[in-house]
Formats: C-alpha cells, structure tokens, sequence
C-alpha cells in the first residue's frame, strides 16, 4: 500500500497544495515561484526517493517568507500523514552529506515530539529569490507539522548555495532513512508502545 498524502492550504498569504509518496523514485513536480526554493524542493524529492508535487500561489510581491514557511507547513502535514502509525518504521534517520567545502549533518526523530535544531551559519542574505534566513523558518515548520525532532550541525561551509543545498538533501537522506521499514520491528520503536 502506498504512502501517499495529500494536502492543502489556503490562506490570504498562500494557496498551496502538496502530494507526497514516501516510496517513490524521485520525481517532482514544484512550482512556488521561487526558483531557488523550487530547486532546493527538487533536490529533496530526488535524493530522498520521494515523489512530490507541490504547487504554491504566495504573495511574493510582499517577500518569500509566507511561500517557504507554508510549503514547510504543508510539508510536514503532507510527511505525518504519509507516514501514518508508524508501524515498522526505524524512526530515526542520520545522514552527514558533504557539498564541495560544505559538510553538513541531519538527524532526525519521527517521535512524534516537534524540535529543530539548528547550527547553520550562512555568508549572505540571499540565494537566488530565497532569504536564507528562511532555510530555518522552513525546517521549523516542518519539523512542528510532522511533530519530529530535526537537528543540523554544519562542520564546515563557505557557500550559501551549498550549504543550503547540503541541508536541504541531508534531510531527504534522514528521512528516508527514519521513514524506512525493518522487518524486525514489531509495532512502533518506542518503549511507551505508541508514537
């Protein structure tokens, strides 16, 4: 059976609609008008091995701070639903993803506590149409919507454009690795019996 969700939101800010499939192949489908975001979104769809479709209507004349923020709402309503009782799944996903000069870590807890943290230091305000001040309010909304513990440490990293590319495909590594199944566990990973 596919996990697969489907999600929508509209606000007086946004107009976004979201599907995700955990076991894909890496295709994707995005359009928020930012074409950096768009990109960052691509990369995390092919390197995690989802499918995504996410489009998104935002009011960019104002600047890119509802776009991304809702995208990573949406995101992370879209993973908690895919997912679903987490039945078999090993929860926990790591990945150190090197990007030329940059190395960056993620981790990831599927537990269903919302945290991010983030040690993450960038060069510049800006890639592209996105602020990279907003790589952090992102990966906080999608670590809240999900209800994960998301953590990146960067050890190193000069460019803004590959440190933002390496958060953006660790966490596609981590999660699929958190969002993966081992056949030797019964029910959830958890001590308490549910998640």
């Amino acid at each position: 059976m596919a996990r697969t969700a489907d999600c929508t939101r509209n606000t007086k800010e946004t107009k976004i609609h979201a599907v995700l499939t955990l076991d894909g192949s890496g295709k994707s489908d995005v359009s928020t008008g930012i074409g950096f975001f768009d990109h960052m979104l691509d990369g995390f769809a092919r390197h995690g091995l989802f499918d995504l479709t996410l489009h998104c209507e935002g009011d960019l004349e104002v600047d890119c701070h509802h776009t991304i923020e809702d995208c990573g709402i949406v995101l992370g309503q879209a993973i908690q639903k895919a997912v679903g009782d987490k039945a078999g799944i090993r929860r926990y996903g790591n990945f150190l993803l090197p990007m030329d000069e940059t190395l960056i870590l993620c981790a990831v807890d599927l537990g269903g506590r919302p945290y991010l943290g983030f040690d993450v230091k960038f060069q510049g305000e800006r890639v592209g149409g996105m602020d990279t001040q907003m790589a952090r309010e992102f990966f906080y909304a999608v670590s809240y919507a999900a209800g994960m513990n998301l953590h990146f440490k960067q050890f190193s990293g000069d460019n803004d454009h590959h440190i933002l590319e390496a958060l953006f495909k660790g966490f596609a590594k981590a999660l699929d690795q958190a969002t993966s199944f081992d056949e030797r566990i019964t029910g959830v990973l958890s001590t308490k019996g549910s998640l």
